[in-house]
Formats: structure tokens, sequence, C-alpha cells
């Protein structure tokens, strides 16, 4: 799902905030994932603490919600005055596959989402609100987020219109290790895409090119 997919793109109303899981959003869509019997990944505001949190989560079966709260807050949206930054890069496991999950903004800091040789992960999911104007960048910066990892890429964005005016062309996409979208989305168009991404396959990828075992080692400090 996409970016704040219940309220839509938003850092001036407060009251649309939901708790934590005991919010209906949340209660609605851990029922979805117990009833199907998979996991469901997205973003949406929430408020825990006095705070709010642009929170990416992953909703599995029969299990306990995960989340990763946004990072990178869009300063000039003013999302920064207005939700509290997350500091934590997580990783999230469905049926023995890693997920790494990232939030809109975050697509632009490629150190922040990059492979760690000791824990990798084999899908980078980026859920958004990217807009048309700017709409170049999350072609690119999604393909090349899932190149440099050696993983594949998936990046689920808003079509349509919001309450503010703003077009959102789409372009959802899904990469494979050839860096080929397979899921193929049209200009505004809606809708599901259901892709095979083998996870053999991304192995076998890996040992061919094991880049990720010359990668260089670095500590990461946040600006935040």
């Amino acid at each position: 799902m996409p970016e704040m997919f219940s309220t839509g793109f938003c850092t001036d109303r407060p009251g649309l905030a939901e708790e934590w899981i005991t919010g209906p959003t949340c209660r609605a869509l851990q029922l979805m994932a117990d009833t199907y019997q998979l996991a469901i990944i997205g973003s949406l505001m929430v408020t825990e603490n006095g705070r709010l949190y642009n929170r990416g989560f992953i909703f599995r079966p029969d299990d306990t919600p995960q989340y990763y709260d946004k990072h990178h807050l869009y300063r000039s949206g003013g999302e920064a005055e207005f939700f509290t930054p997350g500091n934590e890069r997580k990783i999230f496991d469905f049926r023995g596959v890693k997920i790494r999950l990232a939030v809109c903004y975050d697509l632009r800091f490629p150190v922040w989402l990059r492979q760690d040789k000791h824990n990798l992960y084999d899908i980078l999911v980026c859920v958004a609100c990217w807009p048309t104007v700017r709409i170049q960048y999350w072609d690119t910066l999604l393909s090349a987020r899932a190149a440099e990892n050696h993983c594949y890429g998936i990046g689920v964005n808003m079509t349509g219109t919001d309450g503010m005016q703003m077009d959102y062309v789409g372009h959802s996409a899904a990469y494979d290790t050839w860096l080929k979208d397979v899921a193929g989305f049209e200009d505004y168009e809606e809708g599901t895409r259901i892709v095979d991404l083998s996870i053999e396959k991304l192995q076998h990828f890996r040992d061919v090119l094991p880049q990720w075992e010359e990668a260089d080692e670095f500590e990461l400090k946040t600006g935040i």
C-alpha cells in the first residue's frame, strides 16, 4: 500500500492519526493478513506516547505487527516539523524472506538503505506519495537502490490527485535481478500485480557476482 494510504500525505491534521495496533486501520489490516495468510506492507499516520509518526508497517498472519518509522522526513513538505523521525534500520522476516522497508523520501539516501554484508536483505520495499513533478527521480532511484544492494526492488506509489491538488502519476514497480520492471504499471494506472520473485534466482545472482562480499565497511551516524 502507498505511503499514508488511509489519509493521503498529510502534515497538518494530527486528529487523523491512529493508535498503533489498537486503531481501526491496524485492526483491519491484521484481520486481512490473518484471513488471506499474506503480509501487508504500507505506512500510516500513528500517534504514540504523545508523538506522531509516519509509520511503515508489515502485518503478517497470526503474528505481532512490526514497524519502521520513517527516518528521512520531507522538510519541504512540513513533515520534519510534524512527525518524529525513526532512527532504527530494520529488516523483517516473512516466510524466510528478508524485507527492508523504506518510506518515500528515504529512497534518496543510499547509505541509509545500504546492505550490511553481515545481515543481507532480499527485497527492498518502498511505499510512497511521490508526485508526478519529480517522478523521474522515483523511477531512477528505485532501480538504483535495487542494483547497488543486489536485491529485488518493489515500489508502491500513490495515483491521482490529493486534497492539496498534488498530482501523482503512480509508476509502482517491481525490479528483478536484471532491473526489469516485472510489474509494468502505466501512467495513473491503479490495480494489483502478482509477480514471481525467486529467492533461489537472487541467491544464484549473488553467487555469480558476489559484490556484497567486497562491500566497504562503514559506520552510520545519522544527522537527526
